[in-house]
């Protein structure tokens, strides 16, 4: 166990990682979003895009202890465990696809796509109709495939969120639920397709607290009342993700 624990300690920007897995955790826990934006850029110079996501997902596992419990309440849970669950097969298509494909042509159409719908959305558009059973199972289809085959489970479903009619409160709450959630799940299918190797487990667990205390932090300074700033925020972490994730940065 100590020989695994330092070998995890001696792993090639360790340090950098913790730090942004702290504000990862602080942006997650203020908008709900975002967290797997800021950690996987950085995560992925220093690990293979397979160990990244599983590191990242188990260190995500502690959102259950100290975002869920809040969120949780605020959502349509029979909507939103529909939706997980209309995602698992396409996680794990995601997954077959990071295993055997050229992750760089997909990066550029993942970001592609979220670049133009982030501008129609800070161009005002929107949705205002309620969205049905088939349009739901729709979002968390595609959610679930580019989180598989990326480790970004959150833009689709981000921007359909933040595209719609429902408050900020209740969006954000639906994306806490669904994106922790999802990326228990996603674990496991990494595990099953093998996709996950021994060296990620203790990395994982080594980003547990800064994470922890980040989603507790940004949680603290989440103010429903100023939906502006929120959108603001929101937009802003989803342009610099898209910034970050160009292909042409690595």
């Amino acid at each position: 166990m100590s020989e695994i624990l330092a070998q995890s300690l001696a792993t090639p920007g360790l340090w950098a990682m913790l730090a942004t897995c702290f504000v990862a955790g602080l942006v997650y826990g203020f908008a709900g979003l975002g967290a797997a934006l800021v950690f996987m850029p950085v995560g992925t110079i220093f690990l293979p895009v397979e160990d990244a996501i599983a590191a990242f997902n188990l260190a995500n596992i502690v959102s259950i202890f100290t975002v869920l419990p809040r969120a949780l309440p605020q959502v349509d849970r029979r909507g939103t465990a529909t939706m997980v669950l209309c995602a698992v097969p396409t996680v794990a298509l995601g997954i077959w696809v990071l295993k055997l494909a050229d992750v760089t042509l997909l990066r550029w159409a993942v970001t592609a796509v979220a670049g133009i719908t982030l501008v129609a959305l800070v161009g005002g558009l929107r949705y205002r109709t309620t969205p049905g059973p088939a349009a739901r199972a729709a979002v968390a289809g595609a959610t679930g495939f580019v989180g598989g085959a990326t480790g970004l489970l959150g833009p689709v479903l981000i921007l359909f969120q933040l595209a719609g009619q429902d408050s900020v409160a209740r969006s954000r709450a639906t994306i806490l639920v669904f994106l922790s959630c999802t990326s228990i799940l996603l674990l496991a299918l990494l595990a099953l397709q093998g996709a996950m190797t021994a060296s990620a487990i203790p990395l994982g667990f080594l980003m547990f607290l800064p994470y922890g205390l980040g989603t507790k932090v940004g949680q603290a300074l989440f103010d429903p009342a100023r939906e502006g700033e929120y959108r603001v925020v929101s937009y802003l972490i989803i342009a610099a993700a898209i910034l970050l994730g160009l292909p042409v940065w690595d």
